[in-house]
């Protein structure tokens, strides 16, 4: 009989806790704290994502019911509720910021060979945000509209592997757009975004690094015609053009040439025309590129179902953002079990798992191969897949 490890302390291993604890200094995170470190915050909001907590209370009850192995878990102190409360709300979230941000480095190298759907050699980007709804009385501090708040998740996903690369968290205010400004481009690299993000001044910056951008044109787009290129209309394509900015405003923003592509989808029989700096890729991958962006789509989708990021267990900024970035960090490092251990299962799959089985005592490897099975899954043909 295996008498090793807990299964939460196993997926816990996996974390570089030198970079944490240099990363908790870095912030004073544990300044006058005598006994429940940010180690011990960090497990307990864990256990909560992987396990579908609803409350503090219920993180309190599930824990102290398995008093005896909370030392076994990793927590060296007792889990209490207003203990919890208060560390989530005073410990800087930079902490859990940085430390997703370190996860995220190495979770990337691991997906570098991982197909996305276009055969690019490239790093690709998918750039889009989502509104997290909450109560304006509740959360004062987060103003979106007369009657209500939100915060927003502004997400830079990589598409090899669907493993976020930036994440900006904001008020309901700040527009979509604005979040280019914090963004380093990467040479070479593909940015794919909807036409939200179409500000020429901002895209020129990408521009000039060297990075390449597919995004939508809109409705009143001023441009004038260079020279068309010859399109294979088989494929939906209509037309393929240089053409040059003649708004006022955006021609002052956006001095180099621009490719426009013109694509009829066969399936909706919907128009839709594309914005690239790219001259070189067929003007087929460049329609498909921007179909690969409704993958950051699915990963709002995705993290909004099975990770607790809809209903916060406090109500202060700070304690919101620490949520949030501990989910990324259960995500990101999920993501990187899975591919250490080489498994076949989703993300879904192992998540659903390791819930039922955080105080078992079973080898992390064989659990998870043992347990996902050739026919789990295949319920539907038509039920959407993010994670292979």
């Amino acid at each position: 009989m295996y008498a090793g490890k807990l299964v939460f302390a196993q997926v816990m291993e996996h974390l570089p806790l030198h970079t944490f604890r240099r990363i908790v200094t870095r912030y004073a995170g544990e300044r006058k704290v005598k006994s429940f470190s940010c180690l011990d915050q960090f497990l307990c909001m864990a256990f909560a994502q992987l396990t579908f907590r609803e409350s503090l209370r219920d993180i309190e009850a599930c824990l102290r019911a398995q008093r005896s192995k909370l030392y076994h878990l990793g927590m060296r102190a007792t889990v209490a509720r207003n203990t919890l409360a208060n560390a989530n709300a005073v410990r800087d979230w930079r902490i859990y910021a940085d430390f997703a941000q370190s996860l995220i480095g190495i979770a990337r190298p691991l997906y570098v060979d991982e197909p996305f759907g276009v055969d690019l050699k490239e790093s690709v980007y998918a750039l889009d945000t989502t509104t997290i709804d909450l109560c304006l009385s509740v959360f004062p501090w987060a103003p979106f509209r007369s009657t209500k708040a939100a915060v927003k998740l502004h997400t830079l996903l990589d598409l090899r592997g669907n493993i976020p690369t930036f994440i900006h968290i904001s008020d309901g205010k700040m527009h979509e757009v604005n979040v280019l400004d914090q963004l380093l481009p990467e040479p070479g690299a593909f940015y794919i975004m909807d036409r939200g993000f179409l500000d020429f001044e901002r895209l020129y910056r990408f521009h000039e690094a060297g990075s390449f951008f597919v995004t939508r044109g809109k409705s009143n787009l001023k441009a004038k015609r260079r020279y068309s290129h010859p399109v294979d209309r088989a494929t939906g394509l209509i037309c393929d053009q240089t053409v040059m900015l003649t708004g006022f405003y955006s021609r002052q923003g956006f001095e180099a040439p621009l490719r426009r592509i013109r694509f009829k989808d066969p399936e909706t029989a919907k128009t839709l025309v594309f914005l690239t700096n790219n001259f070189a890729l067929p003007a087929f991958t460049i329609t498909e590129l921007y179909r690969c962006r409704w993958q950051v789509e699915l990963f709002f989708k995705w993290i909004k179902q099975h990770l607790r990021i809809k209903a916060f267990f406090g109500t202060s900024e700070n304690a919101v953002k620490s949520q949030l970035w501990i989910a990324v960090s259960v995500y990101v490092l999920v993501a990187i079990v899975k591919k250490r251990l080489q498994l076949s299962a989703s993300l879904y799959e192992i998540l659903q798992i390791l819930s039922l089985t955080m105080f078992e005592r079973m080898p992390l490897d064989q659990l998870l191969a043992q347990a996902v099975t050739d026919d789990i899954g295949r319920g539907s043909d038509k039920q959407l897949i993010l994670f292979e």
